[in-house]
């Protein structure tokens, strides 16, 4: 079988970043007293499992192998440090915006994965499905924060 390099690097690049994302979710909901909130972070953690899942068959079906660790010293792991850092200061406003930062940087790496002309079809379906969901974690995030006046 031969490996669509591109199709595995993109993507899997993608699936670290997301692993960041379930990790900052599941701490935030671990750690936070307004259980509204946690109940929120949860679903995200599982939709994110889920799109990690289904990034990593796409990996596997070009050939390469899947990633399931985050990220260790990019750009991912300092955004959901600075939130584990905000989460032990119990601060539900601070914490929905350090999350909100994050899902930015998130969909930063997404609109540039998507962007990547050599992305195969097959690839770039599989990108932009886990993208719908994250734009609509994106989105919840962003109008969760202003609703709190972060």
């Amino acid at each position: 079988m031969t490996t669509n390099s591109v199709d595995v690097s993109v993507l899997n690049t993608l699936i670290a970043t997301l692993v960041d994302s379930i990790d900052g979710y599941q701490k935030s909901a671990a750690d936070i007293d307004n259980q509204a909130l946690a109940d929120k972070f949860n679903a995200r953690a599982r939709e994110r499992q889920s799109a990690v899942a289904k990034l990593q068959a796409a990996v596997a079906a070009a050939g390469g192998e899947p990633e399931d660790d985050g990220t260790v010293l990019g750009g991912a792991h300092r955004v959901f440090q600075s939130l584990k850092e905000t989460v032990m200061s119990r601060d539900d406003k601070a914490i929905v915006g350090e999350i909100e930062r994050g899902e930015d940087y998130l969909k930063s790496k997404f609109e540039t994965a998507l962007a990547e002309a050599e992305l195969s079809p097959a690839a770039r379906a599989a990108a932009d499905e886990a993208w719908r969901s994250v734009k609509a974690g994106h989105d919840e995030m962003s109008a969760l924060k202003h609703s709190m006046g972060a």
